[in-house]
């Protein structure tokens, strides 16, 4: 009931809302300062991703572009992108072939709607956050499947239908996870989410340090990123529903998973890191320890790239319907008995 309570509490009006009364230019500002995030944010972690693997495994390419600390690498790939011939294959469905890497690109940016950054620092604050959260982010697969059907080519097709299978598998326990902390805190808004954590945040207690690492799990296989990267297996499939695409089209869906490692570290530190809640005794703005803890998950999935081999798909599917999901059900069991008791 605590919890409940002080879930419930009124919230401040976002800084947006406090400063400008039109909305017109509220609704216009918002945007851009959406899109203006998504524009920046998964791209510092792609420059973070060639650096950190750069120091990991001993690359010296992305250390040398452009002098001091391969500063230009992140440039160069941009050009690159930029300056590669747009092909589409003859057998293709032209228009959903084209439509395929915004439709997996989109769902992440509606997502940063909805990120708190702060008490006031957020664009909107729903009532049912966590569910909108969860819904938004499993659309992407369909660009993937769109992307596979699309490209008539049977490698894409393969890749493409392994991720919708991970889809499946690994959104139960994800789900799961993120019920978890909806009954720690007796509400689905993420605000509320936070403002539940303000004496302990959700990691401390075991049940949801569990629920945590089961979360971090289940999104790095909707990420398809390693050692869950199946779909894309390039030893196997060339490089999944993405083997014929070029230029931006091709950037597109990078930018749309480096989104997804942005988004869900976002909604991983709000669900049990405490979000914008900083420690005491240090004195940082609170957008400055959302922002530290949304890197410190980025660095942890990026680690994860550069330690762990890629599985099975047959270990995939076992791993997520005979280990996890049972394993999230108990947490949901045990936050149920603690909360009741």
């Amino acid at each position: 009931m605590t919890s409940l309570l002080l879930a419930q509490a009124a919230t401040e009006p976002s800084i947006v809302n406090q400063l400008v009364d039109n909305f017109w230019f509220v609704l216009a500002i918002k945007t851009l300062v959406v899109i203006g995030f998504f524009l920046t944010a998964p791209m510092v972690v792609g420059y973070a991703e060639h650096k950190v693997l750069a120091h990991m495994q001993g690359r010296l390419g992305p250390m040398e572009a452009g002098g001091f600390h391969g500063w230009a690498q992140l440039v160069a790939d941009g050009v690159k992108f930029i300056q590669k011939e747009d092909i589409v294959p003859e057998a293709a469905d032209r228009p959903v072939f084209s439509m395929a890497p915004a439709v997996a690109m989109v769902p992440y940016i509606v997502l940063f709607v909805i990120i708190p950054f702060g008490p006031s620092a957020y664009i909107v604050d729903l009532d049912v956050g966590i569910f909108f959260a969860i819904a938004v982010s499993g659309i992407s697969v369909i660009g993937v499947l769109m992307a596979g059907w699309a490209s008539a080519n049977k490698f894409a097709l393969i890749g493409a239908l392994r991720a919708a299978a991970q889809l499946i598998a690994y959104e139960l326990p994800l789900i799961l996870a993120a019920a978890a902390v909806v009954m720690q805190a007796g509400t689905m808004s993420m605000l509320g989410i936070v403002q539940a954590q303000e004496p302990m945040w959700n990691i401390v207690r075991p049940w949801q340090a569990v629920g945590f690492i089961i979360f971090m799990i289940a999104a790095l296989a909707e990420l398809t990123r390693p050692p869950f990267d199946m779909p894309v297996a390039d030893s196997e499939i060339i490089f999944g529903a993405y083997t014929e695409y070029t230029g931006l089209k091709f950037a597109f869906f990078l930018l749309a998973e480096y989104g997804g490692i942005v988004a869900l570290s976002a909604i991983a530190s709000v669900l049990y890191l405490g979000g914008y809640l900083g420690l005491p005794g240090i004195p940082l703005p609170a957008f400055m320890w959302m922002f530290a803890k949304i890197g410190a998950l980025a660095f942890m999935i990026i680690w994860f790239r550069a330690t762990f081999p890629r599985l099975r798909e047959d270990q995939l599917q076992r791993f997520a319907w005979i280990t996890l999901i049972p394993l999230s059900l108990l947490v949901v069991l045990v936050t149920a008995i603690v909360e009741v008791s």
